[in-house]
C-alpha cells in the first residue's frame, strides 16, 4: 500500500498544493497549506484510530486528509469533486488498489458543506477534522482594520481542541474565543453548516458531537 509519508513527499503534489493556496490567498481565504493539510490528516487518523478502526483504514484517512483541499488549484466552487479526481490520477499513479482509491476519493468528493454527506467512516472522519481546525495561525491578513468575519472569527480562536470521550461515546470540540475580536454569533453565522455536517458525521460514526466554546455548550 502507498503510504501517507510517500503521498506527503511527492512533488507534484506539493506543487499542486502551493498553487491551491495561493489561489485561495488571492481570493482572500485563510491558510490552506501544509499545516492545514497536515492537521487535517493527523485527526482524521486519530479520529479513526480512537474507534477503533484498523491500521489500513487509519492510513487512507491520512492520504485523503493530505489531498483534501487539492482541487482548490482549480476552482473553489466546487474543488472537493474537481480534488477527488486530482488525487485519483495521482493515486492511480502509484497503483494504488482501486478499493482503496475509491475510499479515498469519496472521502475527499463528500468533504465539503455545499455537497458533502457522511458517506464512509473515511468520509465523516475528514469532515470533523477539517471543521474543526479553527485558529488564529490560518489568517493571512496582516491587517485587523480589514478582517472580514472569516479572518476575525479564526483570529478570536486563542485555543481550540478536538478530543474524544474515553468512552468513545461522542467526540468534542473545544475553543476558548476571544470575544472581543469577534463575538460568538459571528462564529454561528459561518460555521452553522459545518457544525451541522460535523453533527451528521459523528452519526454515521456512530457517536454524538459537541461544541463548547467559552466554557458554554452550543451543541
Amino acid at each position: 500500500m502507498i503510504s501517507y509519508d510517500v503521498i506527503r513527499k511527492d512533488s507534484a503534489v506539493n506543487a499542486y498544493i502551493a498553487a491551491a493556496d495561493s489561489a485561495l490567498a488571492a481570493l482572500g481565504y485563510t491558510e490552506h497549506n501544509i499545516p492545514h493539510l497536515t492537521t487535517v490528516a493527523e485527526r482524521a487518523a486519530d479520529i479513526l484510530k480512537g474507534l477503533g478502526y484498523d491500521g489500513h483504514t487509519v492510513e487512507l484517512a491520512r492520504i485523503a486528509g493530505y489531498l483534501h483541499d487539492i482541487g482548490n488549484v482549480v476552482n473553489r466552487v466546487n474543488h472537493s469533486q474537481s480534488g477527488a479526481l486530482i488525487a485519483f490520477d495521482i493515486l492511480n499513479r502509484y497503483n494504488m488498489p482501486p478499493e482503496d482509491i475509491a475510499e479515498i476519493i469519496s472521502a475527499i468528493g463528500n468533504h465539503d458543506e455545499g455537497t458533502g454527506v457522511p458517506i464512509s467512516p473515511i468520509a465523516a472522519a475528514l469532515i470533523i477534522a477539517d471543521k474543526s481546525d479553527v485558529r488564529k495561525s490560518r489568517v493571512r491578513n496582516p491587517d485587523a482594520r480589514s478582517f472580514d468575519i472569516h479572518d476575525r472569527v479564526n483570529f478570536s480562536v486563542m485555543e481550540s481542541a478536538l478530543a474524544l470521550s474515553r468512552d468513545r461515546s461522542e467526540i468534542t470540540l473545544v475553543l476558548a474565543v476571544d470575544t472581543a475580536v469577534s463575538p460568538i454569533m459571528d462564529y454561528f453565522e459561518i460555521f452553522l453548516e459545518r457544525m451541522k455536517l460535523c453533527r451528521a458525521a459523528a452519526i454515521h460514526l456512530g457517536i454524538a458531537f459537541h461544541l463548547f466554546m467559552n466554557g458554554q455548550q452550543f451543541a
